[in-house]
């Protein structure tokens, strides 16, 4: 699976009060609605794991967006 972003992206994730709050840019949400369209397509299975070591914010809580049935 092909995982695009667009340039300038930032997006965040934390977890508040027992919510979780994805806050994002405008070129953050591009690519997450580009990468959730890539993954409905997918097979089965298939996940994207965002970390803040290859996609999200420093101190933004890990999120993996799988692919169910």
């Amino acid at each position: 699976m092909d995982i695009a972003w667009v340039d300038g992206f930032e997006i965040r994730v934390k977890v508040d009060h027992g919510a979780v709050v994805i806050a994002a840019n405008k070129e953050g949400m591009l690519s997450l609605a580009n990468q959730l369209t890539a993954l409905a397509e997918a097979v089965p299975g298939q996940h994207i794991h965002y970390d803040a070591y290859n996609s999200l914010e420093e101190g933004s809580t890990e999120m993996i967006i799988a692919r169910t049935e």
